[in-house]
C-alpha cells in the first residue's frame, strides 16, 4: 500500500458520477418485493445503459426499492477512480472480473471505515482510540490496489473486526437487553 491520499475527502460519499455501476453490475438480486426480475452476480442489469440506469428516476414506481435502499458507501467510485484510474469494465471487458473483486474488498473496507466512525462515539480508553484512530487513517489515507483488496479480508479485516468487537464493553447494558 503506497501512503498517497487519494483526492476524495469523504470515502464513504457514493458519487455514481464517478463509478462504472459496479453495484448494477457485480450484485445479485432476487425478484420479489424489492426487486422486479432475478439478476446473477456478474451480470449487468438489463436496465443499464452504459453507466446509467434507464428507471433511476421511477425505481421505486417499476419495483426497485432495493436499489432505491442501496449504499455502497462510495466503494464503487473509490474502485473505478482510485483503483482503477477511470477505467470501466464497459470499455474494457477484461477489467470485469477484477473491477467486480476489487468492489468486494472496497466494500469490506468501507463498512469497517463505517464502523470505526461510529465507535468514535464511543468513551474510548486513550490506547482504544489510538487503535480505532490508527486503524481509520489506514482504511482512509492508503491508495489500494485490487491485489490488496483481495487480501483485506483475511488479514487487516479480521483484526479490525475483532477490536471492533472489543468494544462492546462501552456499549451500555441496556444495548443488549434490548436486543
Amino acid at each position: 500500500m503506497s501512503q498517497d491520499k487519494p483526492p476524495q475527502t469523504d470515502h464513504l460519499q457514493s458519487d455514481c458520477s464517478k463509478c462504472a455501476a459496479l453495484c448494477c453490475l457485480a450484485l445479485a438480486f432476487d425478484k420479489g418485493r424489492d426487486f422486479a426480475f432475478d439478476k446473477n452476480p456478474g451480470e449487468p442489469c438489463r436496465n443499464l445503459s452504459g453507466h446509467s440506469c434507464t428507471i433511476h428516476d421511477d425505481l421505486t414506481e417499476k419495483g426497485f426499492r432495493g436499489c432505491v435502499a442501496y449504499d455502497c458507501l462510495g466503494a464503487g467510485n473509490r474502485v473505478v477512480q482510485e483503483v482503477f484510474g477511470g477505467q470501466s469494465w464497459r470499455d474494457e471487458p477484461r477489467l470485469t472480473r477484477v473491477m467486480m473483486e476489487a468492489f468486494a474488498g472496497m466494500r469490506e473496507v468501507h463498512k469497517r471505515i463505517d464502523l470505526l466512525r461510529a465507535a468514535g462515539s464511543f468513551p474510548l480508553e486513550p490506547r482504544d482510540e489510538q487503535t480505532r484512530a490508527g486503524f481509520l487513517a489506514r482504511l482512509e489515507d492508503w491508495r489500494w490496489s485490487g491485489p490488496e483488496l483481495n487480501d483485506f479480508e483475511v488479514a487487516l479485516a479480521l483484526e479490525i473486526d475483532i477490536f471492533i468487537h472489543s468494544l462492546s464493553a462501552y456499549l451500555p447494558q441496556a444495548f443488549f437487553e434490548e436486543r
